[in-house]
């Protein structure tokens, strides 16, 4: 008899022990639930606030929100075109800075022909260094410049290993990706400070969002690009200033031609015109975003996954880009 006592005291405690732990998984369960469905809503808003509702309300006037000139680094080519075709497009007028004096030239009318804005340019190398920035200041210091798109960039001939770059590659990387957009940045700030509005947007990269081998260097300067533009928004928001940090995945430009795979049209690789017009739209809106809804679940989509899974899949396809370009230049 005393044996099924002690036995059913124990039973009774085991019970009240489950019980507890039962009560105590249910928090957390509840709690784990109300968190993702909180932040999925949040995420839904987000995306509808800067890809749908835009679209639906109809066009800013950023002349008036931000000024009358735009300066766009790396403005003749791909996204940098685009941008400035997208801003034209709503009245604002264009300076156009890159290193081919034929080219600025030509799309320079073309942008004043099509959207009757006022053009002009200036001509400058960014991989030169210092030593151009003084005199794009000077050209630059009697406009009011609403928006800066520090645009300009490059990127790697092919994916590779970081030993086989070679140190002219590295310091242009260095040059062009970072040291503009620090430069230009501080040219233009400053009157914009003065008038108490401007934006300012860096053209960052989706691979800063994880670890990217066989594109170190081009992912670290597209990190700095990213942390660079949020720290200077807090730092001067109050000021009357937006920074953005763009960060989209693979657009179809020259800059993937390279490879046949990330070169091929896709739903997922839109146009430099498709990207601009819905990144233009976000302006204003987020300070850090793909710029594109469809770059948004990818980018999403690569920050659920381990940092260890995303850098084997980034490897793999990095060596298979290499030898694919690599096989090209033999043929």
């Amino acid at each position: 008899m005393a044996a099924v006592d002690q036995f059913s005291l124990l039973y009774r405690e085991i019970s009240r022990s489950c019980s507890f732990y039962v009560e105590a998984l249910a928090i957390v369960g509840a709690w784990y639930t109300v968190r993702k469905c909180v932040s999925l809503a949040l995420g839904t808003y987000s995306t509808l606030r800067l890809h749908v509702i835009p679209k639906l309300s109809g066009k800013v006037d950023l002349v008036k929100k931000y000024g009358e000139w735009a300066v766009v680094t790396g403005g003749t080519d791909g996204v940098g075109k685009a941008y400035a075709e997208e801003l034209a497009k709503r009245g604002v007028n264009i300076i156009l800075i890159s290193r081919n004096k034929e080219k600025l030239e030509a799309v320079s009318r073309s942008i004043a022909d099509t959207y009757k804005v006022e053009t002009d340019f200036i001509v400058a190398d960014f991989s030169k260094g210092p030593e151009l920035y003084p005199a794009i200041k000077e050209a630059l210091k009697d406009r009011e410049i609403g928006i800066l798109v520090n645009n300009v960039g490059i990127f790697y001939a092919h994916t590779d290993y970081f030993t086989n770059l070679s140190e002219a590659t590295l310091w242009d990387l260095i040059h062009v990706n970072i040291s503009s957009a620090t430069m230009m940045t501080h040219i233009v700030l400053p009157g914009m400070v003065k008038k108490k509005k401007g934006a300012i947007v860096n053209l960052s990269s989706a691979v800063c969002c994880q670890p990217a081998p066989m594109l170190t260097v081009y992912g670290a300067s597209k990190s700095y690009l990213d942390y660079f533009s949020r720290a200077l928004h807090y730092e001067y928001a109050s000021k009357g200033i937006f920074v953005q940090s763009l960060m989209p995945f693979v657009i179809h430009t020259k800059m993937v031609g390279f490879s046949s795979i990330l070169s091929r049209r896709s739903i997922f690789f839109p146009s430099a015109e498709e990207y601009a017009s819905h990144a233009v739209s976000t302006l204003g809106l987020s300070i850090r975003t793909t710029g594109y809804w469809k770059h948004s679940i990818q980018f999403a989509l690569g920050e659920c996954l381990p940092e260890w899974m995303w850098a084997w899949f980034a490897l793999y396809l990095g060596r298979i880009l290499r030898k694919q370009a690599l096989a090209a230049k033999v043929k």
